[in-house]
């Protein structure tokens, strides 16, 4: 792939699947890389003041209105190449989870962080993507020609919960996963691959101290995973290691 947008990437995933493709064998010329603030970034500003390929873009994803900056920013950078991949990781998870102890701003602020954001980034990158698929029309679709991963969760699938509370969180990358499956039948015909990922139960500030994946792990295998895809892939819902999950 040639360039690829990345949201939240100033810890856990986001900045693992960063350092992940810096390391990879043939990394991407662009890497775009978005935090909330650049002042609490500092590994990653640090990763990028010894990579050129890095692009770290300041954005609350939240504030819609700032879509239009990010996307220009993006455009002036890869011109006529538009973009190969939009990675739509960033998320939030509440800490109350239960149906006695659910707060109505936790639910609507996944809800608005893990879906309707993720939603928006499509639409504004939508012109990037497409410029993208076209200027690769030689390539299957894949991650090398023009995609949209969208980071879910297993907690998102509704045949696998055995378990039950988590609220906000389940209900909002549930939402993803049918968002992500539109966007498959939508985009079929620019070529553009659509599908969510779930990263494994990895030890970040949302995942835990107990979880058994390192980031490390997680994000070189994503990237890994990710390039093996092709159209019979898209609009799934996989693992990390590329095992499909039950939606």
């Amino acid at each position: 792939m040639n360039s690829i947008l990345i949201t939240g990437c100033n810890r856990g995933i986001g900045l693992g699947l960063v350092k992940a493709l810096v390391k990879s064998s043939n990394p991407p010329q662009y890497i775009f890389a978005t935090c909330r603030n650049l002042q609490k970034a500092t590994e990653l500003m640090d990763l990028a003041s010894g990579n050129p390929s890095i692009h770290v873009m300041e954005i609350d994803l939240n504030n819609f209105d700032s879509y239009t900056n990010l996307i220009r920013s993006i455009s002036d950078i890869v011109k006529e190449k538009g973009l190969n991949v939009l990675f739509n990781n960033a998320g939030f998870a509440p800490k109350s989870t239960r149906i006695t102890t659910i707060k109505l701003e936790d639910l609507m602020l996944s809800l608005q962080t893990n879906t309707v954001a993720p939603i928006m980034l499509t639409k504004a990158c939508l012109p990037l993507l497409k410029q993208a698929s076209a200027a690769n029309e030689k390539e299957e679709m894949s991650v090398r020609r023009a995609a949209i991963i969208n980071m879910s969760s297993i907690l998102g699938s509704i045949e696998a919960n055995t378990d039950g509370a988590m609220y906000a969180y389940r209900t909002s990358k549930s939402a993803l996963n049918a968002a992500t499956k539109s966007m498959s039948i939508d985009l079929l015909h620019n070529k553009i691959l659509c599908l969510s990922l779930h990263p494994g139960w990895v030890r970040t500030d949302m995942g835990g101290s107990n979880a058994p994946l390192d980031v490390n792990t997680s994000s070189t295998k994503i990237i890994e995973t990710l390039l093996k895809f092709n159209e019979t892939n898209n609009g799934g819902f996989y693992q990390y290691d590329g095992k499909r999950l039950p939606w």
